[in-house]
């Protein structure tokens, strides 16, 4: 009689893992590890659902100082369901060689809350999953803090360039569309 008690869980897990499975879009597929720490991030099972901002970022990159305006940006917006997703990229030569320094740099230099990744390929054939989808549905990033906002089902609706600040009024358009579609 017991073995039907654990196996009621299994059965559970199982027929919810397949469900989510089926709900999360292609853009979400897969995991990233999680910046300067052990555990990876299963994107579906974090994001899928939630509105999103997706951004490479980069250390040493002049345009660095956006962590602060995404930041602020995540602060602002994450009680309505906002979440943000920071992917350093070594492509454009500008992020440390090591997750610690990388994590120095957004955690305590600019006080980085929102979900970081380990530094991750975000061009070409070697680029991540997650921005060979992306590109697939918008563009390639041409630089570090090249920007996607991502609605609840998955689906690029806009992109920005490094030269679009987080408090850009076309950019926090896109993010209070994403936010107010409910589905």
């Amino acid at each position: 009689m017991a073995m039907r008690w654990f196996a009621v869980p299994a059965l559970l897990v199982t027929l919810v893992g397949s469900t989510w499975a089926a709900d999360c879009p292609a853009l979400l597929q897969g995991s990233l590890p999680k910046l300067h720490a052990k555990e990876s991030i299963e994107l579906c099972q974090r994001f899928a659902g939630k509105p999103l901002v997706v951004v490479n970022t980069a250390s040493f990159c002049g345009f660095a100082p956006q962590f602060k305006g995404l930041e602020a940006l995540y602060q602002r917006y994450k009680d309505q369901g906002l979440e943000v997703l920071g992917v350093p990229s070594n492509d454009f030569k500008q992020e440390a060689k090591d997750g610690a320094q990388t994590a120095k740099v957004c955690y305590v230099n600019y006080g980085v809350t929102f979900t970081m990744t380990e530094p991750q390929k975000v061009r070409g054939a070697d680029a991540v999953h997650l921005f060979k989808a992306l590109a697939e549905q918008s563009s390639t990033p041409k630089w570090n803090f090249y920007k996607y906002v991502v609605d609840r089902q998955g689906r690029v609706i806009a992109n920005f360039s490094s030269l679009t600040k987080p408090d850009n009024p076309e950019f926090i358009e896109a993010v209070e569309k994403v936010l107010a579609s409910g589905s």
